[in-house]
């Protein structure tokens, strides 16, 4: 684990209103933005599903005089739980960096920055092993063709998508999570295009855009995953790639956690921790005087849930 030192934040002439950190957009990550957060007391504990065919059947019938009606039920499954995991990193800013710091560099403000990242990084990560990968959800496939290629056809393959779910479920599907690659050959494709033809302002180029998008595909938002992450260690290379693939989710998502509120997939946090804020996250500082620094440390503790497998449907590889 490296530090800066002296020589690194003191330079003898800085440019004192610029700083350059390769800092990512919090809004290029998805983690927090797909499924609804649902804050718990404990670290752990049960949730409660119901089985949504119960609801669906038809089970009415005629009514005799003098008889009782016909009856019905439903079954509750109990038996899913959650654990909030705890994460951590810590970042120590000594004594001797501070005081050789010129005014352009806050060596506190660099390592909330730095840590914030860090934990960005893990909850994307996190969230597309247990969301955007084959064999998680009812549904996933790989389309005949790419929608990179001019033979794909990504309005009927999302089409037949939301018209699964629905039949399944009798819930529309409102949400498509795609990656950076899968976003940029949509935006490209010739049906895509074509269709916008019809809809621009006269004297106008028919522009793509995410909005744009989810009216083609008929749902509330598109979400696209443009996070990076280096994998390589310390000290290698940098070898930096997209978090999650080249795929594309289609779920239906609650509009807000709830008793009875169906939803493809839930984030439990753990806001019963002193300090916790959103999906359960907190950032302390301390003084470590045998280092002779301070430490800054950030903490969070969260379970991400797929609640409901039928609620969504993969595509595995869809540009290439």
């Amino acid at each position: 684990m490296s530090s800066p030192v002296s020589s690194d934040v003191y330079v003898s002439a800085p440019l004192t209103n610029i700083s350059i950190a390769y800092l990512q957009s919090a809004a290029g990550f998805v983690a927090g933005r797909v499924f609804p957060d649902v804050p718990v007391q404990k670290q752990g504990g049960q949730y409660w599903t119901y089985d949504r065919g119960s609801f669906n059947r038809d089970e009415m019938e005629k009514r005799a005089p003098g008889t009782e009606s016909a009856g019905a039920g439903y079954t509750i499954d109990s038996s899913p739980t959650y654990f909030c995991e705890k994460w951590a990193l810590h970042k120590d800013v000594d004594d001797e960096t501070r005081a050789n710091e010129d005014s352009v560099l806050d060596g506190d403000r660099d390592a909330v920055d730095f840590l914030s990242l860090k934990a960005l990084i893990r909850k994307e990560r996190l969230w597309a092993e247990k969301y955007f990968a084959s064999s998680l959800w009812t549904t996933d496939l790989t389309p005949n063709n790419l929608w990179s290629t001019d033979d794909g056809t990504p309005i009927e393959d999302v089409r037949t998508a939301c018209r699964t779910i629905l039949q399944s479920t009798g819930l529309e599907a409102n949400t498509m999570v795609l990656n950076a690659l899968v976003r940029d050959k949509l935006l490209d494709h010739p049906d895509i295009i074509d269709r916008l033809k019809y809809g621009q302002t006269a004297g106008q180029p028919a522009m793509a855009d995410e909005v744009a998008l989810a009216k083609l595909f008929n749902v509330d938002r598109v979400l696209v995953m443009k996070g990076i992450y280096n994998s390589s260690k310390e000290g290698q290379t940098a070898s930096h790639s997209f978090i999650g693939g080249a795929h594309a989710l289609v779920c239906h998502v609650a509009a807000r956690p709830g008793l009875r509120t169906p939803s493809a997939g839930y984030t439990f946090s753990w806001a019963g921790l002193m300090g916790q804020g959103g999906m359960g996250t907190r950032i302390k500082k301390f003084r470590m005087e045998q280092l002779a620094s301070d430490r800054v440390e950030i903490e969070m503790a969260f379970d991400m849930k797929l609640v409901a497998a039928d609620l969504g449907y993969f595509f595995d590889t869809v540009a290439s």
